[in-house]
């Protein structure tokens, strides 16, 4: 559910989440606002993997497992989106798809000037799959590393409601109220902040936010994903409860100074992405783009992932059974099917 725990699906960096991660940096953008994120992997590496986080979900770097591809001298950077953890809001009156490309731009620059030789990897889960398709389909005058982007890794996407018509036939009704239509309707952002009053209480501690996502997401998993859940914790030598306690305090985090980045979501999901997907341009369309979803997800629904399937010329589906953290026990061969893709 887009509105309460979408918790940073398959940890920030789409990577399999281990016990230790890097210290947050920050970095002060030209606007005077902040954008914190966090890195790990090889810095001098020009192969770069930018991962977006979902709702209540912060950048977290994570140690790169080493049966990954993405141990062989890749530079992932995690940012944290706009309005959540310690990332300042995006400003007011400026569509978002440009301030994201202007803030990934700074970013990037950064941390790897004056570097020609850039491969760029987008990708998001849930939530974050929207400015990772932002990026992915930008103008390049817009965001000019764009052509530097050799793939992109969609996570339980959401679609563009400007142009997926029939987005709201598959939706939960909680999120139908909270991001669908209604919340478009309502003046004042009513329904959002409704939500955000019954949430503070869920979130206002470690503690009360790993009881809410204990009960909303791992209790909720049929026999079959749990089974693979203790199968992958177990594998990773994690305790029980460990990976909860995890997704959890993301989620604190994400809230613990504002509120503004859940507020803006909805207004994210049906504004303007900066171009429409069915009639990107050839040179866009040349890089790859792996679309992942899962039959039992109510919070992203699959046939908004199959949608994107329909309308990104060179796209490839992959449906997981199993709810919205699927992907979270693939996500090794879901990685190594993109880089494969990309070569």
């Amino acid at each position: 559910m887009a509105t309460a725990t979408d918790t940073n699906l398959t940890s920030s960096t789409g990577l399999p989440p281990e016990a230790s991660s890097a210290e947050e940096s920050y970095l002060d953008l030209p606007d005077g606002r902040r954008l914190a994120y966090a890195s790990s992997g090889d810095p001098t590496s020009s192969c770069l993997v930018i991962f977006f986080h979902g709702v209540f979900g912060v950048g977290v770097a994570e140690p790169i497992s080493p049966s990954s591809v993405l141990a062989k001298g890749v530079h992932c950077i995690n940012p944290t989106l706009q309005g959540w953890g310690t990332s300042s809001p995006a400003p007011k009156g400026v569509p978002y798809h440009v301030t994201l490309a202007k803030d990934t731009t700074a970013l990037i620059n950064h941390l790897h000037p004056d570097d020609s030789n850039l491969r760029i990897f987008v990708a998001g889960g849930s939530f974050g799959t929207v400015p990772a398709q932002m990026l992915y389909g930008a103008p390049f005058d817009l965001f000019p590393h764009g052509r530097n982007i050799v793939g992109c890794l969609l996570l339980a996407p959401f679609s563009p409601f400007k142009y997926h018509k029939d987005y709201t036939k598959t939706m939960a009704m909680a999120n139908y109220i909270a991001i669908g239509p209604p919340s478009q309707w309502i003046p004042f952002n009513l329904f959002q902040r409704l939500a955000a009053h019954y949430l503070k209480g869920k979130l206002r501690s470690k503690a009360t936010a790993e009881a809410f996502v204990r009960e909303e997401i791992f209790d909720k998993m049929k026999d079959e994903e749990k089974a693979a859940f203790k199968k992958w914790r177990e594998e990773r030598g994690k305790k029980e409860g460990e990976v909860e306690a995890r997704f959890a305090s993301n989620m604190f985090r994400s809230v613990e100074h504002t509120w503004d980045g859940y507020m803006a979501m909805a207004d994210i999901c049906h504004s303007d992405w900066g171009f429409r997907p069915d009639t990107l341009d050839e040179e866009h369309n040349r890089r790859p783009i792996l679309i992942v979803g899962s039959e039992g997800d109510t919070m992203t629904p699959d046939a908004m992932a199959k949608w994107l399937a329909a309308n990104y010329k060179n796209s490839r589906y992959r449906s997981l059974s199993g709810g919205h953290l699927a992907a979270l026990f693939h996500i090794e061969d879901i990685w190594r099917e993109l880089f494969e893709l990309a070569t």
